[in-house]
């Protein structure tokens, strides 16, 4: 992959997809391929296959997915399961049909089984039952890691999956629907704005959970689509966890909150513990560069800028 190269991001307007295009920027890239939701929904078969027969992208780093958060994954499984499916089986199968000489494509940590041992590594996948809550999500994850791996030995496609932790970071989504870090931020903001007496945690704010600071994914990224070309799926993260307790007292002293931390045991808690096992990314030499503390302190004053708009 060279400065020339066209590179096209399915979903470059998402958390992941947005940081990749700054670092393609930041490091020179010209030719970089985007279309919008509205533009080109990747779920219609025929829409998507005239995009990359008239634009040819060389390479494709497959960000677009459906995400949410467990309240989100549990109310809507239909829709995660066959919109991630199918946008997946069209840009990977037409990413083949058009000759593009290698994809990313971007799996989740929850494809792991429920009761993994710790910290999580790539040959553990299908070894296990799921985490009921996001069930559907991580099958249609799992299927797109074994896509990628079954054109890889049918055709010989340099197709490669990894499989971050945590993702958070700069143009986060913060709605109903967002996961716990951007929706703990949200939860102090407003707790500060309105003089609340309490913030309301989901669960017993004892499951653990590794953040990856955003732009570290997007240096992963780029590093991999240089470095690596096996069919195994690979880790990144950062091979620290952190309770959900430990992450809002982090946000509460960032925002200067000062009232109670209370918890709401009806609601689920998800696995209990999601770390994953780096070693492989780390002995090709990357490793992330941001500290939680750091990528909190940027995620929350992007969310105060963002918030006075």
């Amino acid at each position: 992959m060279n400065k020339s190269s066209k590179i096209f991001i399915a979903g470059h307007t998402g958390l992941i997809g947005s940081a990749i295009i700054r670092k393609l920027r930041l490091m020179g890239y010209a030719r970089i391929i985007t279309r919008t939701h509205k533009s080109l929904d990747l779920k219609d078969r025929k829409r998507t296959e005239s995009f990359f027969s008239k634009e040819q992208p060389e390479y494709v780093i497959l960000a677009a997915a459906k995400v949410g958060s467990i309240q989100a994954n549990d109310t809507y499984p239909a829709e995660f399961i066959f919109e991630n499916l199918t946008i997946q089986n069209n840009v990977i199968d037409l990413s083949w049909k058009y000759r593009v000489k290698k994809l990313l494509y971007l799996g989740s940590s929850c494809a792991y089984p429920k009761k993994c041992s710790q910290p999580m590594k790539e040959e553990s996948l299908l070894t296990g039952s799921l985490e009921p809550t996001n069930e559907p999500y991580a099958i249609a994850k799992l299927a797109g890691i074994k896509m990628c791996q079954a054109y890889h030995r049918q055709y010989g496609a340099k197709f490669i999956s990894i499989i971050p932790a945590n993702v958070y970071g700069i143009n986060d989504h913060f709605d109903e629907n967002a996961h716990v870090l951007p929706t703990l931020i949200k939860r102090f903001h407003q707790a500060c704005l309105k003089n609340s007496r309490k913030v309301i945690l989901w669960g017993t704010g004892k499951p653990k959970r590794e953040f990856f600071y955003v732009d570290d994914l997007a240096d992963a990224c780029l590093f991999l689509l240089k470095k690596y070309n096996e069919p195994e799926v690979i880790n990144v993260g950062v091979g620290q966890e952190t309770s959900i307790l430990q992450l809002a007292q982090k946000i509460r002293k960032i925002s200067g909150y000062r009232g109670e931390l209370v918890y709401d045991t009806s609601r689920p808690d998800g696995n209990p513990r999601r770390l994953l096992n780096s070693s492989k990314v780390s002995a090709l030499g990357w490793k992330a560069q941001t500290s939680l503390d750091t990528g909190l302190q940027l995620t929350w004053n992007w969310f105060l800028k963002m918030a006075k708009k």
